[in-house]
């Protein structure tokens, strides 16, 4: 088959080329430039900047395939950095890998990868792609700790017949720095990318601030009855469930508290005690399905941040999106998303509402 693989220049993307090279398959390289402004080119743990670039087209010559270098910086900023911004500034809490996903990677890139009259495009994210009865189904990856599929779940099913995930049945992380050293190939010890690549301090709420400056600045901290308590940093700087940054009033009648509103509009951050917090029932929109949606509800097991626990509900579908009811109290952020599980494969998700 003829291939394009997208090489972020790190050592996941780096092992699939080398990898579908070994098999035999024609292989194409394509990296995205995304941004490359000031610390974010050099700062370890970043993506899709210029040293990784360079690593890429290392990658692409030791392997003696062609690669090209796309120039999506402009497209980045107007698809996933300006609405990051933004809907911080409506007080929700995004999640900018899922729309560069969405966006630049898996519309763009494999638009290219089918002019180029390429059969399929792979990528180094930890997900299954299983061949199902009915339809090609996602999964979570072998490895558990390295699972990507919370961040995917926006993938479309067209999407998901065209791409390929080569790492998802490997054991764990080390076996594929073993085969990147196996291939030769210098970057096998490269660390991975973190946090947020866009933000070259580590500090998002700088660049949300910059962007959005009506999300900097002191503000008002307030109980559920309106009753002002202290003095916030800006709103870009909270998310709901966070008990962080809010200074003398952490505790109060020595009951914890934590974030149970933002206001964008009044800019003030509602709080309260974590006893008892959270809700049984949301909305979501933008929901994907990759199963067909049932009328009737499904039960499945729901993920309401990347890193958390799943939790048991019935989700069911509606016209504006899905209605999740779930079986204990949560405190789901508006802006993140839910994704939808049956043991390891991916039924869908959506992006919560407030």
């Amino acid at each position: 088959m003829r291939i394009l693989v997208a090489m972020s220049g790190g050592v996941d993307s780096s092992v699939v080329a080398a990898t579908l090279k070994q098999e035999g398959h024609e292989v194409i390289g394509a990296t995205l430039q995304l941004y490359d402004h000031g610390q974010a080119v050099s700062k370890p743990g970043a993506c899709c900047a210029g040293r990784d670039i360079l690593d890429a087209r290392a990658v692409a010559d030791r392997l003696n395939i062609p690669h090209y270098v796309i120039d999506a910086e402009e497209r980045f900023r107007s698809s996933v950095m300006a609405s990051f911004a933004d809907s911080y500034a409506r007080g929700e809490t995004p999640v900018p890998c899922v729309a560069c996903n969405q966006g630049v990677k898996f519309t763009d890139l494999l638009s290219m990868a089918r002019d180029l009259g390429c059969e399929a495009m792979a990528t180094g994210h930890y997900v299954r792609r299983v061949e199902g009865a009915e339809r090609v189904e996602l999964h979570r990856p072998t490895d558990l700790s390295r699972d990507q599929s919370w961040f995917l779940f926006a993938t479309t099913q067209d999407q998901l017949d065209y791409l390929r995930f080569p790492l998802g049945d490997m054991p764990d992380k080390d076996a594929v720095r073993q085969k990147a050293q196996e291939f030769g190939l210098a970057i096998a010890a490269k660390p991975d990318s973190q946090d947020i690549c866009f933000v070259p301090s580590g500090t998002y709420a700088s660049v949300v601030e910059k962007m959005r400056p009506e999300t900097g600045g002191t503000g008002e901290i307030v109980d559920e009855s309106g009753r002002v308590l202290g003095q916030h940093e800006g709103i870009a700087r909270y998310t709901v469930g966070q008990s962080k940054r809010l200074g003398d009033i952490h505790t109060k009648d020595g009951r914890r508290q934590i974030v149970k509103r933002i206001d964008a509009t009044t800019r003030r951050i509602i709080v309260g005690p974590k006893e008892n917090a959270g809700r049984h029932e949301f909305a979501l929109r933008d929901m994907n399905w990759l199963i067909e949606p049932p009328p009737e509800g499904v039960r499945c097991h729901v993920q309401i941040r990347a890193r958390e626990i799943s939790r048991e509900a019935w989700v069911y579908p509606i016209a504006e999106g899905a209605r999740v009811v779930l079986d204990d109290l949560a405190m789901p952020a508006p802006g993140q998303a839910c994704v939808l599980y049956q043991g390891s494969r991916v039924l869908g998700g959506g992006f919560i509402l407030s």
